[in-house]
């Protein structure tokens, strides 16, 4: 019966976790995010059994609850940080500076500063100025540089904002010689939610052309590649498993590099580490139509772009949605709360729901564990941030 309306939902969960998730939340106000650290672990493990050469840095941006930073401290993992706010609480969480990369390409002296002064002493660069900032602020630090890539077959593709082109790269290397840096690596991120494969080989390509071009024209033994994020979490479009995504990088890896891999491979895991561990518990605020004859019913939940939903803009990521309701499934538009008329979450993708559903009931939102409670707004329309639960 239920199971008939657009997803079946042990396709995302088993109904006994569903059911426990149910039971957990039915006191609890919605909007809010619960989170389930078991499904955080095994996608650790899962991560460091099929890529067993590749040191996790953890991308704390994708879900910085001190729970789950705390978790991943404890299995080992290391952590990608962005800014001094995520240092200050890996540091106020007991992690060790050596455990962290400052991975962000835009950032102020004063900042690179901070992390040189806390102990930090790999960062990322994409430009001479940037570079030039690095040698002052954090002299003789190892730095890798981010490569440009385009994003073809991700969700939520990369923009120009991030990486410089190989030609600027080889600039970059030779300066941070120049500067007393240690160029010590380069990295990719293949664009989030990625479903081809072959993009890390076409960035890996390059990387290996890199690579030799270092060490034959500038006497500079790169050590490190960096992968960056890209693996996929479990939305309504289906991709590739971890295993399968780990042979094929490991065949790319051995074809770029042969026998003389480089000393260190890193990935920085999301998405796919924090994804499948949330489901959003909303409600049905109203149902409308805008006409007579209108086809479809307007879906008003008490969540939407600006609550934590921002990755459904232009329908780019596209949660599982869950109704308990009886009756035939009726397509739907689905909208967010707020005063903003760009707050609609899903009007050319097809979504259904049961056609008594009623205002009132509940919409479970699954895989929703990332990039959600992170984007949150602050008050926009005076909703508080998305609020967040553990699963007990």
């Amino acid at each position: 019966m239920d199971d008939q309306y657009h997803f079946p939902l042990e396709t995302f969960m088993s109904r006994e976790k569903f059911d426990r998730i149910k039971q957990f939340s039915k006191d609890l106000e919605t909007p809010c995010l619960i989170l389930d650290l078991d499904v955080i672990k095994s996608n650790y493990e899962s991560l460091r059994t099929n890529l067993p050469f590749a040191k996790v840095f953890y991308a704390v941006k994708a879900n910085p609850e001190d729970e789950v930073v705390a978790l991943l401290r404890d299995l080992g993992s290391n952590f990608d940080v962005a800014t001094r706010y995520e240092l200050d609480q890996l540091l106020r969480l007991g992690v060790s500076p050596d455990r962290m990369s400052f991975g962000n390409t835009i950032k102020k002296e004063k900042d690179i500063a901070y992390f040189y002064e806390k102990g930090v002493r790999l960062f990322v660069t994409d430009s001479p100025m940037d570079l030039d900032k690095i040698s002052r602020a954090a002299p003789g630090s190892r730095v890798f540089i981010r490569l440009l890539t385009e994003g073809l077959g991700a969700d939520w593709p990369l923009s120009r904002k991030f990486g410089c082109h190989p030609d600027l790269a080889r600039q970059l290397i030779k300066m941070a010689v120049r500067f007393g840096l240690e160029p010590y690596g380069i990295s990719f991120h293949p664009g989030s939610q990625q479903r081809d494969v072959g993009q890390w080989s076409t960035a890996l390509t390059t990387v290996g052309q890199l690579f030799r071009w270092a060490k034959e024209e500038a006497g500079v033994t790169l050590k490190m590649i960096n992968m960056g994020g890209g693996f996929p979490a479990n939305y309504v479009e289906p991709t590739d498993s971890i295993q399968q995504y780990a042979e094929d990088i490991k065949r790319f890896l051995d074809n770029t590099f042969k026998s003389e891999w480089p000393e260190e491979v890193i990935i920085e895991p999301g998405r796919s580490m924090a994804g499948d561990a949330g489901v959003i518990v909303s409600e049905i605020v109203n149902i409308a139509k805008k006409s007579v004859h209108d086809r479809y019913p307007w879906v008003f939940l008490d969540i939407g772009k600006f609550g934590g939903l921002i990755e459904t803009l232009d329908e780019a990521i596209k949660y599982p949605l869950y109704f308990e309701g009886q009756g035939k499934p009726v397509s739907i538009i689905i909208a967010g709360p707020t005063c903003d008329s760009m707050d609609i979450l899903y009007e050319k993708w097809t979504y259904t729901m049961p056609e008594k559903t009623k205002i009132g009931e509940r919409v479970y939102i699954l895989t929703t564990g990332a990039y959600t409670k992170s984007y949150s707004s602050i008050y926009f329309n005076g909703f508080p941030p998305l609020a967040s639960h553990i699963l007990k």
